[in-house]
């Protein structure tokens, strides 16, 4: 890669990549903190706190995620649902497993996506109180109003795209990182001491002398890692190597120092309410740091910063949805493209919208970042597990390692994420119960779309006879025909469509020209233009169209067949054709399939799912609807 682009890539990358867990220093030191002085506080437990902090960085960002499983990657393309594909492809009949894995991580992510410009923004006007003479001035109702102005704000914006603001993304989280990364290395200069946090004893001996206690600050601690999930996520935008060089160049390095600083103005503070006989108090080390007459700039880069890590997660959820309409596990959802140049950048009206009710609705239920932290750990947590273990079948069944030998990888990560998963479980009474309910329940939607998809697929095969067989009795008794084309959308090319059926049924004609399309997913992120069609004459009546797609790519049913037309594959006038799309009428049955309550829910998620010619980009003047009643 030329260093012009891999300069141009990296600093992208620490724009988007690096937003969320470059942010959170603006909480968990504080956080974590909080926790251990819960019953007094000493200058050991200081150290002991900053040194989970620090090797939480190593071992999970560095060691797990930088070095280890960004290789494990799908073509190019990361996070849980690309993973999950991959397993999929690797398990091959086993790969129920793999999709189960994926949904619960996915289920999980948006629990994140909620609470992170939630928790994020919240804490960066939270700075506003640090400034002298605002602690009485600025108070909750305050906060709270400026933090829901600035979300409001940022998803009023999303319709229109992000192209032209995101080029500032780097540079600006540029200048974060090395404006954190100075304001820790001046503070170590007032106690050196703080560096022998370095020293992994100081992490174990503090676990091991604080029992139950030590686990709630691992918990807290765990904030320090929250959002890693981004660096295999943005994998395909941004490429390996720019994030990589990003992390250990500037992003780690900054974020370390940034914790000793912290650890040393705490240690500092410490020392000096000691000695005037005071009770000592946690505080909002991050901002305090800062002098007096920089602070206000602080603040507003904060808020800056934390503005770019939560579009980051916000596109992300963009992106996690579209591949898991793709992969089945969601209803067709409405997909705008905001870019003419980037197919990456896409918005999503409904994830949008259900996003903000979800974001404001925390903003209002917990009023405080500190509130709200206890929340946040267990979303991160349950996603890495399930990241993991995704990463074990890829290791074992796609790498063809030995099992010891991928057991003596994996084990080690597993052991670390169910450490951390265990000690965010004891804080759900605090919060942590939020990102389970709104996991539970994206997870129960996906259950619920994907059985009631299965007994409407069950049924259609149940009603189908092999289209080779319609093919050959139509040979023997041809039906009257009429001019033009016409192509019928199924989902199993080697049976006869529903709609083809009811066409001859009841219209009682077949066209001089007809196309059985099939539009497939690939386990694959992209599929390039050579495998995008596949055709098989079947004979002088039908011809078998199968359209390939990428879980990340947008079908364009439309305009793939001009092209396969255009190179002479496919005797098509896209001008004459009309396309004909099996709609079955749903009918709820206790007896039958699934429970009535469910079969409702079920009935809902079909109503309110994206159009398939919109899905498919098919102009709806050239559709012809056929169908029949299907109980579910």
């Amino acid at each position: 890669m030329p260093p012009k682009i891999l300069l141009g890539l990296t600093i992208g990358a620490i724009g988007v990549v690096f937003g969320d867990i470059g942010t959170s220093p603006l909480y968990a030191f504080r956080e974590a903190l909080g926790q251990a002085a819960a019953d007094g506080l000493e200058a050991d437990e200081i150290l002991g706190v900053l040194s989970l902090a620090l090797w939480s960085l190593f071992l999970v960002v560095t060691v797990k995620y930088v070095l280890f499983l960004m290789r494990a990657n799908n073509r190019g393309e990361g996070g849980v649902l690309a993973l999950a594909a991959l397993a999929r492809r690797a398990l091959g009949w086993r790969s129920r497993t793999a999709i189960v894995l994926g949904a619960a991580g996915a289920a999980l992510f948006y629990g994140d996506a909620m609470i992170t410009p939630a928790l994020s923004v919240l804490s960066a006007v939270e700075g506003l109180r640090t400034l002298p003479g605002a602690s009485n001035a600025i108070g909750e109702g305050v906060i709270m109003g400026i933090t829901i102005g600035i979300l409001i704000g940022l998803f009023l914006i999303q319709s229109r795209g992000t192209a032209r603001v995101s080029a500032l993304f780097g540079p600006v989280c540029i200048l974060w990182f090395v404006v954190i990364g100075a304001l820790g290395l001046w503070h170590i200069m007032d106690e050196p001491g703080i560096l022998w946090a370095f020293n992994p004893w100081e992490a174990v001996k503090f676990l091991a002398t604080h029992g139950v206690l030590g686990l709630f600050v691992l918990g807290a601690v765990f904030l320090t890692v929250t959002g890693v999930e981004a660096l295999t996520a943005d994998m395909g935008h941004f490429g390996l190597k720019p994030i990589r060089l990003g992390w250990f160049a500037l992003v780690w390095p900054a974020l370390a120092l940034n914790y000793l600083g912290q650890g040393a103005y705490a240690l500092n503070k410490l020392e000096a309410v000691n000695a005037a006989g005071q009770h000592f108090a946690n505080a909002d080390w991050f901002f305090l740091m800062a002098p007096e007459n920089v602070r206000p700039l602080l603040i507003v880069l904060a808020m800056l910063a934390t503005i770019i890590a939560s579009q980051a997660v916000i596109t992300g959820a963009y992106s996690l949805t579209q591949q898991a309409v793709q992969l089945g596990l969601l209803p067709r959802l409405r997909v705008r493209n905001t870019s003419a140049d980037y197919a990456g950048q896409i918005y999503l009206p409904s994830i949008n919208w259900l996003l903000l009710v979800g974001v404001l609705v925390l903003v209002i239920q917990f009023r405080t970042s500190s509130a709200m932290a206890a929340a946040y750990g267990i979303a991160v947590t349950g996603t890495m597990v399930v990241t993991t273990c995704l990463a074990y079948i890829v290791v074992r069944h796609r790498w063809r390692w030995s099992r010891p030998w991928a057991l003596a990888v994996i084990l080690p990560f597993l052991t670390l994420d169910l450490i951390f998963f265990g000690a965010n479980i004891l804080r759900v009474v605090e919060g942590g119960w939020v990102p389970l309910v709104i996991a539970a329940c994206i997870g129960f939607t996906i259950f619920t779309w994907v059985r009631g998809k299965s007994i409407v697929r069950t049924f259609e095969q149940r009603q189908s006879i092999p289209l080779a067989d319609l093919a050959a009795a139509l040979n023997r008794r041809p039906p009257e025909r009429v001019e033009g084309t016409a192509i019928f959308l199924t989902g199993s090319p080697a049976a006869a469509p529903g709609a083809l059926l009811h066409n001859l049924k009841h219209n009682k004609v077949l066209h001089v020209t007809n196309l059985i399309a099939s539009v497939k997913t690939s386990d694959q992120p992209q599929v390039s233009a050579n495998d995008r069609c596949e055709i098989k004459r079947l004979d002088d009546n039908f011809s078998v169209v199968v359209l390939r797609y990428g879980f990340m790519e947008s079908p364009d049913v439309p305009h793939d067949l001009a092209v396969a037309a255009k190179a002479g594959l496919l005797d098509l006038d896209p001008m004459k054709a009309s396309y004909f799309i099996g709609r079955n009428t749903l009918k709820p049955d206790a007896e039958v399939g699934m429970p009535l309550w469910q079969d409702r829910i079920f009935m809902f998620l079909q109503r309110n799912a994206s159009d398939p010619t919109d899905f498919l980009r098919i102009p709806p003047g050239k559709v012809l609807e056929l169908g029949e009643q299907v109980t579910v």
